[in-house]
């Protein structure tokens, strides 16, 4: 969050008592974060009292904490011209940030005035137009407070760099116990580091303050997902659906794409097109949609233009690759999408990963080093014993290697009826068997495949 909050979100104190006919306003709303609430009450008054500024900027304030910047930006944008409103320029900058208007943002933060905001805020403009050489000269100009903490801590988890935003919050947390929301912000790193069950359990201690909120019900979902199955996050996300509180708006597109996550890609093509440029992931699952239906061409037209980022944007962008090219035949094709399996699988960060072997196990079968991508299967294979996509790829290693024996065993752990009825499955099988001496299975085969 590029406006991070210094106020605790459970405050220990106890509420002071309000006169029994003490009017409701605004900000009684606003104290407790009821932004609904709030405009209600701001809209009423600015119907009554006409043109009055103060009550419009609150207002503002309110659209911007409903996540609807654009109501909000209308609206500082009007004001634009009183140049005597404190900090109206760099609460434009921030709408157009949200808005992703990341030009006007730059352009308007120059009219504003020097301040501990605007500093985080080009900051975080920086990182979205990649210029590496303005982010180095903001960075340098945080603070060691908590405000620009949690802004580096930000950048380091768009950066994937979750290791060192985790660092940064548990310095935080040291002295801030009370900021219970870092531990949702660790939580979201231990998700993308894929310790989902030590996310889980960081999450739960906030949740046992705020069982309604939206971002940790959704983290939640995910969690489950990983750890589970599909129906088990879906299940989390109705609940959530059907409460539908005052905040549901800020995560709507969030929650609608996960559900298609959750659904194995059940209403794609309904939802995820009109999320592509709103949500990094949309783009990826998209792809992954086309690609599941055989649609590869769509695929790569959609990320042909991506620059990766993050090792997921790397390795799909090598799978596409590899495939639009076998289909075209173009070499040039597989050996862009083989230097990208390189690039993930030898980095220093992914070498020891899952997918990281997995990229490099890609990498060297692509350049026919068949003995060792079977050293590096090997290495991973007890995560996917029951995965059909991976032993069938396995077996076809150990065919290649002349290894019959374990190569039939692989064959014949796969479940598939779509894999198995393939004439690579059969042919691939029947040669294994023709070397092991297995003549009635070879026989058996034969007979399938020519029914």
């Amino acid at each position: 969050m590029i406006l991070s909050r210094v106020k605790p979100a459970v405050e220990q104190q106890l509420e002071k008592t309000k006169p029994v006919n003490h009017k409701i306003t605004a900000k009684d709303f606003i104290e407790k974060r009821d932004y609904t609430g709030a405009l209600t009450i701001l809209k009423f008054d600015i119907e009554k009292s006409k043109q009055d500024v103060e009550l419009e900027l609150w207002l503002a304030y309110c659209y911007f904490h409903l996540g609807d910047y654009n109501n909000a930006m209308l609206i500082y944008k009007n004001h634009s011209k009183n140049s005597g409103i404190k900090h109206l320029f760099v609460n434009l900058a921030c709408c157009y940030f949200y808005l992703g208007m990341y030009p006007e943002a730059e352009e308007v933060l120059g009219k504003s005035d020097i301040s501990d905001v605007k500093i985080r805020l080009q900051f975080h403009l920086s990182h979205k137009q990649g210029d590496e050489k303005k982010l180095m000269e903001y960075h340098e100009l945080l603070a060691d407070v908590v405000e620009d903490q949690l802004s580096l801590a930000a950048i380091h988890y768009l950066r994937s760099h979750y290791q060192e935003a985790i660092d940064i919050y548990k310095k935080l947390m040291i002295n801030n116990r009370h900021f219970l929301a870092l531990n949702v912000y660790m939580a979201l790193c231990y998700y993308k580091l894929d310790f989902y069950d030590v996310s889980q359990e960081i999450l739960d201690v906030y949740m046992k303050k705020y069982p309604d909120s939206m971002i940790l019900t959704n983290l939640k979902a995910c969690n489950l997902y990983k750890l589970y199955d599909g129906k088990a996050a879906e299940s989390e996300l109705k609940n959530l659906i059907a409460r539908r509180s005052s905040t549901f708006k800020f995560c709507e597109d969030l929650i609608k794409h996960n559900m298609v996550v959750f659904r194995e890609g059940e209403g794609a093509l309904q939802v995820l097109p009109a999320l592509v440029d709103i949500l990094p992931e949309a783009r990826l699952n998209l792809v992954i949609y086309y690609l599941k239906q055989g649609e590869n061409e769509e695929a790569y037209e959609l990320i042909k233009d991506l620059e990766p980022a993050i090792p997921q944007e790397y390795i799909l962008k090598a799978i596409v690759n590899v495939v639009v090219g076998q289909e075209k035949g173009d070499t040039k094709q597989i050996d862009n999408g083989q230097s990208l399996f390189n690039m993930v699988g030898s980095s220093s960060s992914e070498c020891d990963t899952i997918p990281g072997r997995q990229c490099m196990a890609s990498s060297l079968f692509l350049e026919g080093r068949y003995d060792e991508v079977s050293l590096y299967l090997s290495s991973i294979k007890s995560y996917f014993s029951n995965d059909d996509s991976f032993n069938f790829n396995f077996a076809q290693v150990k065919l290649s290697l002349g290894e019959y024996k374990e190569a039939e065993e692989m064959y014949l752990q796969v479940k598939s009826n779509k894999i198995r009825d393939s004439f690579i499955y059969i042919n691939h099988l029947t040669h294994c068997c023709k070397f092991s001496i297995k003549y009635f299975i070879t026989y058996r085969l034969l007979g399938r495949g020519q029914g």
